[in-house]
């Protein structure tokens, strides 16, 4: 196993070092400048965009609305990156790593915007409502299916498997720090819950995700700013230390500036997914009159998990009494520094928040690997096969060590990264003039509708021939 994990690490090196730090901050800035800076200038409309309604598709069925998309997209995001994540950054890569987060998050925005909106235009019809994603618009749009196929295999590795044993991982280490409880036990459950979610399908991992989401989102965003309010003076110092740091111009916990941007960027990604090829297969099941909406709300999620849920973590490691003073990392750095602001108790809320967190990563990212395999090949023993494989995971996530978790879930990431951005960079043409097309009729006062003939020579799309109705559906029987 020692020999494994060195391979591992060895191989992440590599990777990480000279192709995806670069990547995705190369291609975040070049879509940022493509879009007119597009993760800015429609914030107000992300916004509204989320009390769109569910539409009904053209066979009369009710279809998943823009907030049921994205909160399946915020299920994986706000998980365990945005807790245990952020602490391992901050252990190994120093306070500046928060800032290499959040220029990811604000680059990736843009990148964000440019898969989703490629998932919407590409993704077609299936047995639930829609379903897309990177292997579709590379099959479509680059006539590519082997890379789809190449993109899938090792997004269904990674989402349905080895981020799923990330999450289980972070769950045993919480309740057995907090509770006592044995790892094996915790595992036990987390499979049987985990169960009954996936094999109820699509909408069933949507109304889960609806309901758990939000309230564990905002509560732990009451909590963080409960802690900064009460630190308020601290703030500014934590906030200089973040930015100095990140440069090299302050000595702090951590390694030095490459430490820092490279554990930025790797926990980033990790939990905003922006560019990662993940997110836009819950862009592509929502029902939308046009594909730049789950653009725009896709690319919204992006900033809310990092900006505000990833930034709540940071400050309350940061403030609080334990950061550089212990050797605690991951969960246990977190639920120490958060006792140290308010009592003994945080140890049970951050181990309850980080099962509603990662439970809700857990199966939304199971929907991700279901749907790729489906892509590969239809199949039901295949899909039989392939969730009980993931529950495996599950239960090995929650009795490993958690440096071999983290490697492999940073080592699976980097194929799928490399495969994606390779694609949107080819395709991302086609979802400027999607954009271009939504931004004229928003200035003429429509309500944006795309029909496939909307953009001149697109092709190989099969969802738009004929756009959603506009009838909204006002009771959800």
């Amino acid at each position: 196993m020692e020999l494994f994990s060195q391979v591992v690490g060895q191989m992440n090196n590599v990777l990480w070092t000279y192709v995806i730090i670069g990547g995705l901050l190369g291609l975040g800035v070049y879509f940022t400048i493509r879009t007119k800076f597009v993760q800015f200038r429609l914030i107000g409309e992300m916004v509204r965009l989320l009390s769109d309604k569910a539409m009904v598709t053209a066979d009369g069925k009710k279809g998943i609305s823009s907030f049921q998309s994205f909160c399946i997209g915020a299920a994986t995001r706000i998980g365990t990156g945005n807790l245990a994540g952020v602490a391992v950054a901050l252990a190994l890569g120093g306070p500046g790593a928060v800032f290499w987060m959040w220029i990811v998050a604000l680059l990736g925005g843009a990148t964000s915007f440019v898969e989703s909106t490629l998932a919407q235009v590409y993704k077609v019809k299936d047995k639930d409502g829609f379903k897309g994603g990177p292997a579709y618009y590379m099959e479509k749009a680059l006539n590519a299916r082997w890379l789809g196929i190449l993109f899938a295999v090792f997004i269904a590795i990674s989402f349905g498997l080895i981020f799923n044993a990330v999450q289980s991982n972070t769950i045993s280490f919480a309740f057995e720090n907090a509770f006592g409880m044995n790892r094996t036990l915790v595992g036990a459950i987390i499979v049987g819950l985990t169960a009954v979610v996936i094999f109820g399908g699509v909408h069933r991992i949507a109304k889960v995700s609806q309901v758990i989401v939000p309230v564990m989102a905002v509560f732990y965003l009451l909590i963080g700013l409960f802690v900064m309010v009460t630190n308020l003076s601290e703030i500014p110092a934590a906030f200089m230390l973040i930015v100095k740091s990140a440069f090299g111009l302050e000595q702090a916990v951590g390694g030095g500036v490459g430490a820092a941007i490279m554990m930025g960027v790797k926990r980033g990604l990790f939990s905003n997914e922006a560019g990662m090829g993940s997110a836009p297969n819950a862009a592509a099941t929502a029902v939308v009159s046009h594909p730049a909406k789950q653009g725009l709300i896709q690319t919204l999620g992006v900033f809310i998990d990092t900006l505000f849920v990833c930034s709540a973590t940071a400050f309350i490691i940061l403030l609080g009494d334990s950061y550089g003073k212990t050797d605690l990392n991951g969960i246990e750095l977190l639920q120490a520094s958060l006792s140290s602001h308010v009592g003994s108790w945080a140890s049970i809320f951050v181990a309850i928040s980080i099962f509603l967190f990662a439970f809700s990563s857990i199966i939304g990212s199971y929907y991700y690997g279901e749907t790729n395999i489906e892509y590969i090949k239809s199949n039901k023993s295949v899909l039989f096969g392939y969730r009980l494989v993931a529950l495996g995971m599950v239960m090995f996530g929650s009795m490993a060590s958690l440096q071999i978790v983290w490697d492999l879930a940073d080592l699976s990431m980097a194929f799928m990264v490399v495969i994606n951005l390779v694609a949107i960079l080819l395709l991302g043409k086609i979802a400027f003039k999607v954009l271009d097309n939504y931004v004229s009729q928003l200035k003429a006062g429509k309500d944006p509708v795309f029909y496939s003939d909307s953009i001149e020579g697109l092709k190989n799309v099969e969802s738009w021939d004929k756009a959603p109705t506009q009838e909204k559906v006002k009771h959800v029987g």
